[in-house]
């Protein structure tokens, strides 16, 4: 236990509730005072009266009992700012909750602050026109990533003890990898998006940023589950957290592959030598089995914007393009792009795409139980942008042409979103005193064995729980 117990971790902030050692008004107050004093860019709106007033009644016999929390503000609480981060909608109040939110509530958690995203979470850099630009707490020069750039940066700068995410693209597992996070996206429907939940894009996962395998599992027990108004969510299923440290039988043997570019991606060197070793050392401290996979996933950044942008554009409606002038300049290229190229004959492709990517997962999953790769192609780059066409010496730009070195940066994570599989970033090292995250991806439904896996190499190489100068 840390002398400020909100830096550690939510499981452990419970414990210290219960054993007496301080209470929830302390952590909602010390966590207030932290918020206020840092330069991370990091919270958008603090809802202080009404955290205290919860803290204050806190139940701390619940799961989350008393955690001040952390929501991205791209979910909504009634009553809070509903921009997605864009001035398009500057004014919006929300007049609803979201699921995950009430079911953390219900759970105990203390609803704090609102955290800042990339626009419409669009990018994985936390720097709009709305709010300015979001820092790394490891190096306030670089990005924490996005979209959920403001929840990896409170959590690992000492602001809130864990904070939601969303993962369409990677949002949850980009900015874990670049500030030492635990990042899980789950299968696709796990946690439910209503109330209000749209369809498509038929990528996007809800979760957490947070410090620990057990604060992550004990989200989960709480948030997932079935509900009327998300019908492609899953049935609940229990045991997350009970379960840690219980399945090291039902890793022994699995077969895993390490494939750090997927085939794919460029990834820097430096960043390749750790995650390599990382893999290594998990595969063998975790009993699996080393298998040679050729993997060669195809990049589908394009298709994977277009897909998204249907719902973007849907979302805008007959704002665009007046509101044009309002939009981050990676947005209005976005929908510059899907004006032009967006019609039937794009859908067809992009669906296409989908079928290939899922046949080409299967056949790697026919062969392989895990596939470990790097979750992002460097650490983490300048924080106000613009997201790097050079990797490691090589230009991107001149090599694979501009659209697809912006497609770089999500090249790693992106597949497991089209495809709905689960998939973890677990911190790995540093590079140049930068946080390097290493990523496994699995089967559907398997998050039980990715969090093991997690448990494994949080045990055997412990990371910092936050920055080395949090609170910042």
């Amino acid at each position: 236990m840390t002398t400020s117990p909100w830096l550690s971790d939510a499981c452990s902030l419970v414990d210290a509730y219960r054993k007496g050692e301080t209470t929830p008004t302390e952590a909602t107050e010390a966590c207030i005072e932290a918020i206020g004093s840092s330069s991370l860019n990091a919270v958008s709106y603090v809802d202080a009266e009404a955290a205290l007033e919860a803290a204050s009644r806190a139940d701390v016999s619940l799961p989350f009992g008393g955690v001040p929390m952390g929501v991205k503000e791209l979910d909504q609480v009634a009553g809070w700012p509903y921009s997605e981060a864009s001035l398009v909608f500057a004014d919006r109040k929300a007049t609803v909750t979201t699921t995950m939110v009430e079911r953390l509530r219900a759970a105990g958690a203390v609803i704090l602050a609102q955290t800042t995203a990339s626009e419409f979470g669009g990018v994985n850099c936390t720097s709009t026109r709305m709010h300015g630009t979001t820092s790394n707490p490891w190096d306030q020069e670089r990005t924490p990533g996005g979209s959920s750039g403001g929840s990896a940066a409170a959590v690992a700068g000492g602001l809130v003890p864990i904070a939601t995410g969303g993962d369409g693209g990677g949002s949850i597992r980009i900015p874990a990898g670049f500030t030492g996070l635990f990042g899980l996206k789950s299968t696709f429907g796990r946690i439910p998006k209503g109330p209000h939940a749209t369809q498509t894009p038929l990528t996007v996962t809800l979760g957490c940023l947070s410090r620990s395998v057990a604060d992550t599992a004990r989200w989960f027990d709480v948030c997932n589950g079935y509900d009327v108004r998300d019908t492609l969510s899953l049935p609940r299923v229990e045991g997350w957290e009970s379960g840690l440290g219980t399945r090291l039988g039902a890793l022994a043997g699995k077969r895993a592959v390490i494939s750090v570019d997927l085939g794919t991606a460029v990834v820097a060197p430096r960043v390749a030598e750790v995650v390599s070793d990382a893999a290594e050392a998990l595969v063998a401290d975790a009993g699996l089995r080393r298998v040679d996979v050729a993997i060669s996933i195809p990049q589908g950044g394009f298709e994977w914007a277009m897909s998204n942008l249907v719902t973007l554009a849907a979302t805008l409606g007959d704002r665009y393009p007046d509101c044009a002038d309002l939009l981050t300049p990676e947005i209005l290229f976005g929908m510059n792009i899907a004006s032009h190229h967006f019609d039937l004959t794009m859908a067809g492709a992009n669906e296409t795409f989908r079928v290939g990517l899922n046949e080409t997962m299967a056949e790697v999953f026919d062969q392989a139980d895990f596939v470990f790769a790097a979750t992002n192609p460097d650490v983490a780059f300048a924080a106000a942008g613009p997201l790097p066409t050079e990797v490691g010496g090589v230009e991107l730009a001149n090599s694979l042409g501009f659209e697809k070195a912006l497609a770089n940066n999500g090249a790693l994570t992106m597949p497991a979103n089209l495809t709905g599989c689960p998939a973890v970033s677990i911190p790995a090292g540093l590079v140049d005193g930068l946080p390097v995250g290493l990523q496994v991806i699995a089967r559907h439904h398997s998050e039980e064995l990715l969090l093991e896996l997690a448990l494994i190499a949080e045990r055997e190489r412990p990371w910092p729980l936050v920055a080395p100068r949090a609170p910042c």
